[in-house]
């Protein structure tokens, strides 16, 4: 993939974006102080080099607990036995391809592995822990921290400081 250089502009663009994905090409333009024509353009190029991964709604776990109930949320520390680059990489396969892991982090110092996990309820944490970490030879330690609350969810990154 190329190098792409980004101005002013197109952090204004970007951080609209993190904002609210769902705002019309004429009111992001708007937004940014730029023509529609140069904002479709822009976003066009961003979305071309990789800057812009994909677009998603954010659900409400609050509204829908009501619906579903609230499920389990987990933070899970993985220690692996042996931390060769092939069985890191193993691992960390593994357990991004499963649907209720979240989030995945390579950690250091402490553990090899953070995840963020989310299931209906702790039969299912079970099965989860059995399918990623239990049937795993190389899983020296697991200790996970089940949330009681999300205070904060913000998922951007920071692009002006």
């Amino acid at each position: 993939m190329e190098q792409i250089g980004i101005d002013e502009t197109d952090i204004k663009l970007l951080e609209a974006l993190q904002q609210d994905a769902s705002l019309s090409n004429q009111a992001l333009a708007e937004r940014v102080h730029v023509s529609p024509p140069t904002c479709l353009r822009r976003v066009k190029r961003l979305r071309d080099a990789g800057l812009i991964e994909r677009e998603v709604a954010l659900l409400s776990p609050d509204k829908l607990a009501a619906v579903l109930g609230h499920g389990l949320t987990a933070i899970v520390e993985i220690t692996l036995d042996r931390q060769g680059a092939e069985l890191l990489d193993a691992f960390e396969l593994r357990v991004a391809a499963d649907e209720a892991v979240q989030q995945c982090y390579r950690v250091s110092p402490g553990p090899d592995f953070v995840l963020l996990v989310h299931v209906a309820d702790m039969p299912r944490y079970l099965a989860l822990a059995q399918r990623l970490f239990t049937s795993d030879a190389n899983v020296r330690n697991v200790k996970a921290f089940f949330s009681t609350k999300r205070a904060k969810f913000e998922p951007k990154v920071l692009l002006a400081q």
